[in-house]
């Protein structure tokens, strides 16, 4: 019976998380999907607790790279203020321990970009809902208790994202705004001295509205210092096919007459992500993480800083 009633939990939180991101996707309806950072889906939460997460990240970007990889300054001056493309945002998680190896998680939230670069120093911005992403995940290993010492923190997670509420025209806007099915793989293991240790993420995207596929891969190094983490990895993302942005004529330094920016835009980017965080005798995360473009074809040059907080709820606690 506990097996029947989980498995009942299992379809009905999918179910609900499915209806809940299309209610978004149909109030109207460079890749920017909500995803934890440092492979921290590999663990899941305790049977019958939900970690809720606030998040909040921004960027600035004052090159690109456009016809591939050639590398084009975008930073627009006016009033003796520089301008690039500006993204702001923020989202709430939602991560459910249904058993001691299942779990599922939803991830809503708002964002919005803005630019002046290319439309003659026109402002130019959207705002709206991001591309809602839900998903279920399976720990296959846990080091703790895993049947070999070499074995890693093991997790698979089957997810799906739906297009959220923006204005998917407009150049470098804030998600794919498609339909997609996204399975990926993650692991953590400690290795070598205490608290160190190695971490990655590795998914694939089958774009479901676009048709232009994606993977993502990261890699990294992680120290615990008592309630402390820090993080460093290299992250890679690939589309698999799709078409080239091409800038107009320039007009002033950093400015342009246009931006032809492709629905299917075969984004390349390599960046570096860092971070640190701290967890409280409560299990209160806070975190803080920052990615770095520096290199790549048809995407920006972004800096992104972000913050986040974790808050463990044990709703099992009324029984």
């Amino acid at each position: 019976m506990k097996f029947r009633s989980e498995t009942v939990r299992l379809i009905a939180f999918a179910a609900g998380s499915a209806a809940l991101g299309l209610a978004v996707s149909l109030s109207q309806a460079g890749e920017n999907e909500p995803r934890r950072p440092f492979a921290q889906w590999a663990e899941v939460p305790g049977q019958g607790q939900l970690l809720f997460g606030i998040l909040y990240e921004q960027s600035e970007a004052y090159h690109i790279w456009q016809q591939g990889n050639n590398r084009a300054d975008v930073n627009h001056r006016a009033g003796g203020e520089n301008y690039g493309i500006d993204v702001r945002q923020g989202y709430f998680s939602f991560d459910y321990g249904m058993t001691e190896k299942w779990a599922a998680d939803l991830n809503l939230g708002g964002t919005t970009v803005g630019w002046r670069s290319f439309d003659n120093g026109g402002i130019q911005q959207t705002t709206g809902a991001m591309d809602p992403t839900f998903g279920v995940r399976y720990q296959i290993f846990n080091e703790t208790n895993s049947p070999s010492p070499w074995l890693p923190t093991l997790t698979f997670r089957a997810g799906a994202i739906l297009p959220g509420y923006y204005d998917r025209h407009l150049a470098f806007a804030p998600g794919n705004h498609g339909a997609a099915i996204e399975p990926s793989i993650l692991f953590r293991k400690h290795v070598g001295w205490e608290g160190f240790g190695v971490w990655g993420d590795a998914l694939y995207r089958w774009e479901h509205t676009l048709g232009a596929d994606q993977y993502i891969a990261a890699i990294g190094l992680f120290q615990q210092i008592h309630g402390w983490e820090l993080d460093v990895g290299y992250r890679h993302l690939q589309c698999i096919s799709g078409e080239n942005i091409v800038l107009g004529p320039q007009t002033s330094p950093g400015t342009y007459q246009s931006i032809t920016y492709p629905i299917d835009v075969r984004e390349i980017s390599d960046s570096i992500d860092a971070g640190f965080s701290y967890t409280t005798k409560r299990r209160v995360r806070w975190g803080f993480h920052a990615r770095k473009t520096f290199d790549g074809s048809n995407t920006d040059s972004a800096l992104w800083l972000g913050a986040s907080v974790d808050i463990p709820i044990d709703l099992n606690h009324s029984r």
